[in-house]
């Protein structure tokens, strides 16, 4: 198993992503709702076989925010691919010298995953999104 890391392109969003999320029983997010229009993210493949991908939101602070982890709900051995997307969205934004990344997440694997890369928990929330 050899795992490749690339940035998202304009096919992975209706090709990939899209299909993920509705198997996981999630309604997709509006691809203007994520950075760059769907492409402001990461795809981990194993060899060209996309594994799981994620977005990352640059904001006019020193705050990245790390969100829409998402994977391929067939494929059974995700550990190393999920570490190496999680790594690779924190070391871009060292890169990008954020100072703070934040992350939402209810999935107690995924959670669990974040606090082992240095995440502390904050409070418990709710999401609140207004379309205007």
């Amino acid at each position: 198993m050899e795992f490749n890391i690339r940035k998202l392109n304009p096919s992975d969003y209706d090709e990939v992503l899209a299909g993920w999320w509705k198997d996981w029983g999630w309604k997709a997010p509006a691809k203007d709702f994520l950075p760059e229009n769907g492409e402001g993210g990461l795809m981990v493949l194993d060899d060209i076989k996309p594994v799981c991908a994620g977005f990352l939101y640059i904001s006019n602070s020193k705050v990245a925010w790390v969100e829409w982890i998402i994977s391929d709900k067939n494929y059974k051995n995700k550990d190393k691919a999920l570490n190496l997307l999680l790594d690779t969205l924190i070391l871009t934004s060292e890169n990008l010298n954020m100072k703070y990344i934040f992350a939402t997440n209810d999935n107690k694997s995924l959670i669990k995953r974040f606090v082992g890369k240095g995440f502390q928990k904050g409070s418990i929330t709710t999401e609140l999104i207004k379309v205007i």
